[in-house]
């Protein structure tokens, strides 16, 4: 019997990972014990007071059951105190914000609500792939938008405004930007929020990586003046709190739209494990001491990092914000699948393809600082004594 597989896949193919992760696992099972720079999974631990709150809950008789697909009251209330503590933004914890089984999900979730057939959405290029999959499997049609290193990897709000935007219905934005590290300014947000209203776009921020290396206070695109209309903003505990796996995730805005995520959430799920909101509680309550242990880890990898990449011949810029550095290949190399498949079979080392995230990034490469310095130090030391000359 023959089953075909529905239309809708037919322009969204396997994750890049899924399939790079497969040829790694090949190579050491031949013995070649890959040093793995490429995702972004934090191998740092929770704090201990996390994983306390999740085993103590996990012990507990009444815990185990199916939970409201909102999250629990005291979950909410810590997600809302978090955005104004850290972001000065003030939701309502009732209406305003939506745990979520990780940010991933509310890509789908958001594309799945407010996309069909017929509408088009704006997509970072480069940017994260999920945007781009997520819009296809919605049935509307994706149209990039430029990034580029001589715009300083932020969008031409100007020369996107002589588009015909009579069908564009959604924009991703994501700042700090992955995989390029960028951070925006209070004034570029502000002018994001002024060509969504002018242009009746619903603008949603990915927001993960605000609180990694990063010089500056966090930012909210929802704290900007006018952005509770057109705005919703998916953040996100994985990179910040080193709760990658646990899968908490939150989309804050307006109501009235949360609630029509909800309609659709609500139909995939059953409610996120209720130990798991209790140590996410405690996670959102920890004080600015965490994100400074937490930093001074990924300065000391990222000076590795740098110096990695000047022995290739790489160039970069040093005011990166996030989990990874973002760099332009040496001359010689068609793109940067050519330099990671080199390092990789080479000297062991994987490097990310800058070109998975759109074609504007095929010109790049970009590290994940996940890793420990011990593991840094190996990958540095493997490229310098396999001479690769690039």
């Amino acid at each position: 019997m023959s089953i075909s597989v529905a239309s809708r896949l037919q322009h969204t193919s396997e994750y890049y990972f899924s399939r790079k992760l497969r040829e790694i696992d090949e190579l050491n099972k031949a013995g070649a014990r890959v040093i793995n720079l490429g995702i972004g999974s934090p191998d740092l631990p929770p704090h201990p007071s996390v994983v306390a709150a999740l085993t103590t809950a996990a012990q507990l008789p009444d815990t185990h059951a199916y939970q409201n697909y909102k999250g629990v009251p005291a979950l909410r209330q810590a997600m809302t105190a978090w955005y104004q503590r850290q972001y000065g933004v003030t939701l309502d914890a009732d209406a305003e914000i939506l745990p979520l089984l990780g940010s991933k999900e509310g890509i789908m979730h958001v594309s799945m609500t407010f996309l069909e057939a017929g509408d088009e959405v704006l997509i970072p290029n480069p940017g994260y792939p999920a945007y781009r999959a997520a819009a296809q499997l919605s049935g509307a049609t994706p149209v990039d938008y430029d990034l580029t290193a001589a715009n300083n990897w932020l969008p031409d709000l100007d020369a996107l405004a002589q588009r015909d935007l009579s069908r564009m219905k959604l924009m991703w934005v994501n700042y700090p930007h992955m995989p390029t590290g960028t951070p925006a300014e209070p004034a570029f947000f502000a002018r994001l929020v002024a060509f969504a209203t002018a242009h009746d776009i619903l603008l949603v921020h990915d927001n993960p990586y605000s609180f990694i290396l990063n010089n500056d206070p966090p930012q909210s695109l929802l704290a900007v003046p006018g952005a509770r209309e057109v705005v919703l903003e998916l953040n996100s505990l994985s990179k910040s709190h080193n709760m990658a796996g646990w899968r908490v995730g939150m989309l804050a805005g307006r109501a009235d739209l949360l609630q029509e995520v909800l309609r659709f959430k609500s139909n995939l799920d059953s409610g996120m494990f209720l130990p798991v909101q209790r140590a996410a509680v405690a996670a959102l309550a920890l004080d600015d001491t965490w994100y400074a242990e937490l930093n001074a880890h990924y300065r000391a990898r990222r000076e590795l990092v740098f110096e990695l990449l000047e022995t290739i011949g790489c160039t970069f810029a040093r005011q990166q914000v996030g989990l990874f550095v973002w760099a332009a290949i040496p001359a010689g190399y068609a793109d940067g699948y050519a330099l990671s498949d080199e390092l990789l079979h080479q000297a062991k080392v994987f490097l990310t393809p800058g070109g998975i995230f759109g074609s504007n990034g095929n010109g790049f490469i970009r590290v994940s600082l996940c890793q420990t310095t011990e593991v840094l130090e190996a990958a540095l030391a493997r490229i310098k004594s396999q001479i690769v000359k690039l």
